[in-house]
């Protein structure tokens, strides 16, 4: 019962921390991919290109799911406010690595290889991104989908088959009464 009221409450907020996990898994293997083979001496920018795709990627997903009935602006004008959102939030992910490579000297030769990976992780990939998200939940909430219950909630999605096998079964309890 009260997990039921807890998922009531807060279930936009557990839908984009789903997301969040799906766009964090996309930011890692975008950005290791672009670090690893043409921007090696770029990680700033590795990082940049890999939110940005994953900042499209969650666009669809927390329109679509997350944020599903709310609304209150034309399309065009949410989608406007929420990569501007998300730009703001791509400079905050940006921030912690910028520290850690820039003012703190994290880097080859100053430091080992594995010192510098760890500490590109922790800075842009954890700590970015926990400020960026926390920015990014209260934003979304507040500008781009600030009016809940402003889309109509789509009817359930039921295959061909769920409507036979629930006649089917209403019919089999009527025949045993």
């Amino acid at each position: 019962m009260w997990l039921r009221r807890l998922w009531e409450k807060h279930h936009e907020a557990a839908k984009f921390l789903v997301v969040g996990g799906i766009c964090f898994v996309a930011t890692i293997a975008v950005n290791y991919l672009l670090k690893l083979t043409v921007l090696h001496d770029k990680p700033v920018t590795a990082l940049a290109i890999a939110t940005i795709v994953a900042t499209i990627l969650s666009y669809v997903l927390n329109r679509e799911w997350s944020f599903r009935s709310r609304g209150g602006r034309e399309q065009h004008h949410e989608a406007a406010l929420f990569f501007a959102v998300s730009a703001i939030g791509i400079g905050l992910n940006l921030v912690p690595l910028v520290i850690s490579r820039y003012v703190l000297d994290l880097e080859v030769p100053d430091v080992s290889r594995t010192v510098q990976e760890v500490a590109d992780f922790v800075s842009g990939n954890i700590l970015g991104t926990l400020l960026a998200m926390a920015f990014r939940l209260w934003a979304f909430k507040r500008f781009v989908f600030p009016q809940a219950g402003a889309r109509p909630a789509r009817p359930s999605r039921r295959g061909p088959r769920s409507d036979r096998l629930l006649r089917h079964g209403t019919r089999a309890r009527s025949r045993r009464s």
